[in-house]
């Protein structure tokens, strides 16, 4: 922290008396932000330690401020540190602004203006001001090609797609991949791309949209940066509301350049899937991979516009096996008992009550929610249907297998000790405010007695007031069951 008092100091010969660490909407980029402040000036103070990521921030917000673009102006800088000082923009983010003036998909006449404006500045920075930005500097590509798609392309496949345990065939997804990137690459790429421009890297200061993290700037296609702002994944724009703002954008573009509309919308529903697949693979990766869950709330608003997506969109090239995947994350119960961070508030007010079923040769689930565990029941002393031919291809969840179980008054008697013990606790986590507690249940193979037993379990609970439960069979995930 002493090179940003040090700087700021030098900055505004005067040293700053207050020092805030912010969290926020830069939260999962791996920088530092910290407010820096005294009684006549606050400023933003960054650490970073990658220094072609700071290089290409500085030089394109002092470019792009010459030209009068409404960016943060930089203040003083120590790459040797990997630390700068900029503008404070405030703290109210366009996505902040939605959130406060909404109620559901009405959103409010404000907001609706809002977005008007930062549609009308973004042909501005793509090309009116992009024609003359310096390329050199981008980190890490110059431009949004080959190598670029390919990155995004297999952070969705291995940190989401993988993770998730959604099925899909590796080659044949591949081969769409490729399909998906030729086609992409068919678009006219010679503006500037600003790679993130979506409603959480917009600030909005004195009624105006002022614009940050574009230290991923390229050469690219016109279509995907429209795409991440209309597809924001967790603004959730109503889809009357991002046709009307692309119809916006189209035409404030088409001051620019000669625009053929039907030429742009050729490549842009393609863009908005790749675009789509590389903030799953951002969400994946750091809530799956790094166990940084409040991530994952992002992907139920993700999961609705692909939903939509698929209703409402052929593109002009088949992917038959991405598309697969696709509704294959739809139909997967891992990601459909993912709480939005909507329904993570209301789960506030309530216990949470996480049940799994595993198998021993894979080790114990993770508590995931910081508080450290809590049952685990050893069911491989019950039969075990899985010894049997005719219910090997079955799970807990396939009637044959109930059947069998339920017949069996061991399993009864196992299920009665299990939801006396879990009652009491409930009971007395409930009263304590308590916000989660873990139940796991074990067998050989993870696919017919611990699945029964929280399928069975889940039912109970949810006969309860004041619990959210959630159900997630570790093994038949990774088996794509």
């Amino acid at each position: 922290m002493d090179v940003l008092t040090k700087l700021f100091e030098e900055r505004f010969r005067s040293p700053a008396d207050h020092v805030q660490v912010l969290q926020g909407h830069l939260s999962g980029s791996g920088r530092k932000l910290v407010r820096l402040a005294n009684g006549k000036v606050s400023a933003i103070g960054v650490l970073y330690n990658i220094r072609e990521e700071n290089v290409a921030f500085l030089e394109f917000s002092r470019y792009f401020r010459r030209h009068g673009l409404p960016v943060p102006e930089i203040y003083a800088e120590d790459l040797s540190q990997g630390a700068y000082l900029e503008e404070d923009l405030g703290d109210t983010t366009l996505y902040e602004f939605l959130s406060a003036n909404r109620a559901g998909q009405n959103i409010a006449p404000p907001v609706i203006e809002a977005y008007r404006n930062v549609v009308a500045v973004l042909p501005r920075f793509q090309v009116e001001v992009g024609r003359g930005v310096n390329y050199k500097a981008s980190y890490p590509r110059a431009s949004f090609d080959r190598q670029s798609i390919t990155w995004d392309l297999n952070y969705f496949k291995y940190y989401f797609l993988r993770l998730a345990g959604v099925p899909f065939n590796e080659q044949a997804l591949e081969d769409d991949f490729g399909g998906l990137t030729e086609f992409l690459l068919k678009a006219d790429r010679h503006y500037f791309l600003y790679r993130d421009f979506q409603s959480r890297n917009v600030m909005w200061r004195d009624a105006s949209p002022w614009f940050i993290d574009y230290q991923g700037g390229r050469k690219g296609a016109l279509q995907y940066d429209i795409a991440s702002l209309l597809f924001d994944a967790k603004a959730d724009l109503p889809p009357q509301l991002r046709q009307r703002l692309l119809d916006e954008y189209l035409t404030r573009l088409s001051d620019f350049i000669p625009l053929e509309r039907d030429a742009f919308m050729r490549h842009y529903y393609a863009y908005v899937y790749v675009r789509l697949m590389q903030a799953l693979g951002a969400y994946g990766f750091r809530g799956f991979y790094e166990q940084k869950t409040h991530f994952l709330q992002s992907v139920p608003y993700a999961l609705k516009t692909l939903h939509w997506l698929l209703e409402h969109v052929e593109l002009p090239i088949a992917l038959p096996t991405l598309m697969d995947a696709f509704r294959g994350m739809l139909n997967s119960e891992k990601l459909q008992a993912l709480p939005s961070d909507a329904e993570s508030v209301s789960e506030t007010k309530h216990l949470t009550v996480r049940i799994f079923s595993f198998s021993f040769h894979r080790g114990l689930p993770k508590d995931e929610t910081g508080h450290g565990g809590g049952f685990v029941f050893d069911a491989r002393s019950l039969p075990n249907p899985g010894r049997e031919e005719r219910y090997k291809p079955f799970t807990g969840k396939d009637a044959p297998v109930i059947d069998y179980l339920s017949r069996q008054q061991s399993v009864h008697q196992f299920l009665a000790g299990v939801t006396s013990l879990v009652d009491s606790s409930l009971s007395n986590y409930q009263s304590r405010g308590f916000k989660n507690l873990m139940v796991s249940f074990g067998c050989t193979g993870g696919q017919h007695r611990s699945v029964y037993l929280a399928e069975e379990l889940a039912k109970h609970l949810r006969a309860r007031n004041g619990l959210h439960v959630v159900v997630r069979h570790l093994e038949l995930e990774k088996q794509g069951k």
